[in-house]
């Protein structure tokens, strides 16, 4: 019986899908949908995303679903866009679908309940379809699994799936125990047929899909029949990851040319390919997501982070300033939730929303929160007036952010190494120093600083760039292996320096040898937790900095004391920091090194260095007056000929697994400099329209910022 009802599935999906478009073509497709589709569609500034998972083993499914119970949270909650279900996870569709299975205990088409609700109150609705995860689809069709080398199938990336073994029945599920799908063969043809039917019969904006696996690779039997087949050896692991990709960007061409053909200038994003998972030899993972820029099939960049459980509250703006340049809308995504998603009756604090919504503006988003809807279609009022509360106060300060232009004269190139990236830009956000991802910008113009934060490996079109902008007489702080070639033998571009080795011992000492870096920092040794490249200097090159070796690397047969072996008195023979003509190298991967360790001798010597190298911030102030938690970013609206700076101040406490955010105190006298060509006529403050005094001196704006709670974004308006 099982049999003939996977054949009437395929045969249904053949009629519904083979008309109007029985074949669609295998050829070369464009890597983003039209231009003009790009333009037509606007996100809405504050978004939910609505989850909706449910077993068979619930009951009576939206059944006290109401219209205007419904309206009146998103009504609460200042709600202007929506992502809305037409499956789940559980493989269940919440509409009465031909292609797919409607979930047993929904007995209406909550799907167009929900949508017209919307629409009568100006809510533009995204239809939501999960691709990976759809465990009803793995029962009905275990051939369509991502299944790895050793022959188990995958959870997310790169994860196999824990084995229930018997007996084990009633232990606890783990967190997001799906299955994971892959979008090829029958299962691409069920989503495509499943589109189209969304997109015939619904007035949706859009279309979301989630957890869209991008890295990995599929070793299920009629995939490794495919790669045989297509003369690929499953054995070569670059063979068959560019074979998978090959097969991802059928299945991103096939369903953007059918939003395109159906419903042209409507949304379509993938959830996963913005994601920043890293490719490491230790991890083993295939980042293909960016390798490939799979991102650029997105009509918009939805950025999904959930600060409090995730990576913490510094990795949005690091990942908004990649984005931002591409031109499209960027939504930054978090939750309601105390932890993560699916968290029923789960809360985070009101003030956390506003201070995240906030962030949000600040960097150029629009707004989304997730939140899931109770089983029995019920929203829940509290979580909307929380939302409410955040989302008024964006309301408020949206036109002076949204969609914005970042702008900044210093730069940092990411090489998709968490602890590289994460550790440098950490250290910028934490000093106050605005700064640009350059990896989507092909202009450098106007930047005066480039920061290599250690993971660079330098070769290619980047390489080129780098040395037509030093040639220029632009400055670059290179850290660590930042600015070594492919070999890692020696230096791709003069940094006053000649590669010698990388030292062999485990940790070693800093020595400031020079006043200039020497602010704030002890005069006596401080521990680096990794040693020093070894190089030897140029002619004209200043040593500002030394080194001091331990006396051995502590091992288990050659040790002494509790941790680390102390250091030899005498210096080395070659500086831990060096200033060269327009450049400065710091031997050590000090991003790497924060991002592990945190010790602030090492933010105070990398600020101290680039203060050589960066003489002209178009946005400063100090931290004496703006604690460390504070950020700063600058915006450009030239349509409305104004710079936006936008001041935040919280400060996360690490309770148990969750970072809060609860109290906001405020912050007072914040100096504040602006350095720009235009002539500034008026400064004030939003959302109060505070009007402040300043002073000019050619280019440079100061004045007083006389208070910040939560946020503060501080308005200069110039002449035409």
């Amino acid at each position: 019986m099982q049999f003939y009802k996977r054949v009437l599935n395929k045969l249904v999906l053949l009629l519904i899908f083979i008309l109007p478009f029985s074949l669609i073509s295998n050829a070369q497709k464009p890597a983003t949908l039209s231009q003009e589709h790009n333009q037509n569609f606007k996100e809405g500034t504050r978004q939910i995303h609505l989850d909706f998972h449910n077993s068979e083993y619930l009951k009576d499914i939206g059944k006290h679903f109401d219209k205007k119970q419904f309206q009146e949270a998103l009504i609460a909650g200042k709600v202007n866009s929506i992502n809305l279900f037409a499956k789940g996870h559980h493989g269940w569709s919440y509409y009465p679908t031909k292609v797919g299975h409607m979930h047993p205990n929904l007995n209406f088409d909550l799907l167009k309940a929900e949508i017209e609700a919307c629409h009568e109150i100006g809510v533009k609705v995204c239809a939501y379809y999960p691709i990976g995860w759809s465990q009803n689809d793995y029962k009905l069709h275990p051939e369509w699994a991502m299944v790895n080398k050793e022959g188990h199938t995958y959870t997310q990336q790169g994860q196999p799936l824990p084995i229930i073994k018997k007996g084990d029945e009633n232990k606890p599920l783990p967190y997001t125990y799906w299955t994971l799908l892959s979008p090829e063969r029958g299962y691409l043809d069920l989503i495509l047929a499943q589109t189209k039917e969304i997109l015939d019969n619904y007035d949706v904006d859009g279309i979301w899909y989630d957890i869209v696996n991008t890295d990995g690779i599929n070793y299920s039997k009629s995939s490794i029949a495919d790669m045989k087949k297509n003369h690929i050896n499953p054995e070569n692991t670059a063979e068959a990851s560019a074979y998978f990709a090959k097969k991802m960007k059928k299945f991103f061409d096939q369903t953007s040319d059918l939003v395109e053909k159906i419903k042209p200038g409507s949304s379509v994003f993938y959830n996963w390919t913005t994601a920043f998972r890293y490719e490491t030899p230790e991890k083993g993972l295939q980042e293909n997501s960016f390798k490939y820029a799979y991102y650029n099939y997105n009509t918009k960049e939805d950025l999904e982070d959930l600060p409090t459980t995730w990576d913490g509250y510094d990795v949005f703006p690091m990942r908004a300033k990649f984005f931002l340049p591409l031109g499209k809308d960027i939504v930054a995504m978090s939750g309601k939730f105390h932890t993560a998603w699916g968290e029923f009756g789960g809360f985070k604090a009101k003030e956390a929303i506003k201070y995240e919504a906030a962030s949000m503006v600040a960097f150029g988003a629009n707004c989304n929160f997730g939140d899931q809807l109770h089983p029995s279609g019920i929203m829940d009022m509290s979580t909307y007036r929380n939302i409410g509360y955040a989302y008024d106060y964006v309301e408020k300060i949206e036109d002076y952010g949204v969609g914005a232009q970042d702008v900044a004269n210093l730069g940092v190139i990411l090489t998709f190494d968490t602890e590289y990236d994460e550790g440098v830009t950490r250290m910028l956000l934490e000093e106050h120093i605005d700064f640009l991802v350059l990896n989507n910008i092909s202009n450098w113009d106007n930047i005066e600083t480039i920061i290599l934060n250690g993971a660079n490996i330098l070769s290619g079109d980047m390489l080129e760039k780098l040395k037509a902008f030093q040639a220029r007489g632009g400055k670059i702080l290179a850290l660590g292996k930042g600015g070594l070639d492919q070999d890692q033998k020696e230096f791709a571009i003069d940094l006053g320096v000649d590669y010698q080795e990388h030292s062999k011992f485990d940790i070693d000492y800093t020595i400031i040898e020079d006043s200039t870096i020497v602010h704030n920092l002890p005069r006596s040794p401080f521990l680096n937790y990794e040693s020093a490249i070894v190089v030897k200097p140029k002619k004209g090159t200043k040593v500002l900095a030394g080194v001091q070796e331990p006396y051995f690397s502590r091992t288990l047969k050659h040790y002494t004391s509790h941790r680390n072996t102390p250091y030899k008195l005498e210096r080395a023979e070659y500086p831990s920091v060096v200033l060269g003509k327009n450049t400065a190298y710091i031997a050590y991967d000090l991003g790497k090194q924060y991002f592990d360790i945190g010790a602030k001798v090492h933010r105070d010597l990398f600020r101290n260095v680039l203060n050589l190298v960066y003489k002209n911030p178009m946005v400063a102030t100090n931290i004496k007056n703006l604690p460390s938690e504070g950020r700063i970013n600058l915006l450009k609206q030239p349509e409305h000929n104004r710079y936006v700076v936008h001041i935040l101040y919280a400060s996360p406490i690490q309770r148990g697994i969750a970072r809060v955010i609860e109290d906001m105190p405020p912050i007072y006298d914040i100096p504040l400099t602006l350095n720009v060509p235009e002539k500034v006529t008026k400064v004030y403050t939003i959302p109060d329209k505070q009007e402040l005094e300043f002073s000019s001196n050619g280019n440079l704006v100061q004045l007083i910022v006389p208070k910040v709670q939560c946020h503060n974004a501080i308005v200069f308006e110039y002449e035409k």
